[in-house]
């Protein structure tokens, strides 16, 4: 297994935090893919994507379907994907994923965390250069399954030969270029995998050591943005927790 599988195995049962964040941030997810897309997740690629991911983290059906319906409603309210980036206490990078439809709160309670623990908010791209954006995709891992012919046939959407595999769950997760992320999903489907549900992420690609101390503090910093409902997910450049990889 590679970078990508042994940052994300440390980090994603962090990732979404308790139960009601976790449907709150799904059901933002719900109502971009069906303003974009429409309700109908047969003729929606994205929100069939949005609804694998709702099942894997046990999101109740009517949830799901209330999430639908409450998007098609007038009043409903549009929001925007934003990703604010700069360093934390320590030197560390951190990158911040939002969905928000007002973005002038949302940057001023996340600089206000920034702010608080001593860090420094960033413009737009410029701690690009430490981090690897990628999409991601996890679903059902067929019997019979071969690996590697499936990576060979998804090349040409720069698909990684290394992947994660959750013997667990029953589920494989590949990562490829953010730009083949269509490309990636309809080959997936049909192939006949279930489930296919699709993200993006971000991969450090030198992850700094820190002192439990420092930790400590990167902790509070991420559990603090973590508690706004605007923010989907915090990645940070530094070394996961002995133990956690």
């Amino acid at each position: 297994m590679g970078r990508a599988f042994e940052y994300r195995k440390a980090t994603k049962l962090k990732r979404w935090g308790h139960m009601a964040k976790t449907f709150t941030r799904l059901g933002k997810q719900i109502a971009i893919a069906v303003k974009a897309g429409g309700p109908e997740p047969e003729n929606n690629p994205t929100l069939r994507s949005v609804i694998a991911t709702c099942k894997r983290e046990n999101m109740p059906k009517d949830n799901i379907e209330r999430a639908i319906k409450n998007a098609m409603g007038k009043d409903q309210s549009d929001y925007k994907s934003m990703t604010y980036e700069g360093y934390g206490p320590h030197g560390i990078a951190v990158f911040v994923d939002t969905l928000t439809d007002n973005t002038t709160r949302t940057v001023a309670d996340v600089r206000s965390v920034f702010n608080k623990f001593g860090g420094n908010l960033g413009t737009m791209g410029s701690l690009a250069f430490l981090f690897d954006h990628k999409c991601m995709f996890t679903f059902k891992k067929k019997d019979g399954l071969d690996m590697e012919e499936l990576i060979l046939d998804l090349i040409d959407y720069d698909v990684e030969d290394e992947y994660e595999e959750d013997d667990e769950e029953g589920t494989i997760t590949i990562y490829g270029d953010p730009k083949s992320y269509a490309a990636i999903q309809k080959h997936l489907e049909e192939c006949g995998f279930e489930d296919v549900g699709g993200d993006f992420t971000y991969i450090p690609n030198d992850l700094k050591e820190v002192t439990s101390e420092q930790r400590e503090t990167l902790d509070k910093m991420i559990e603090r943005l973590e508690e706004f409902d605007d923010v989907q997910t915090v990645y940070t450049n530094m070394q996961p927790e002995e133990g956690e990889e």
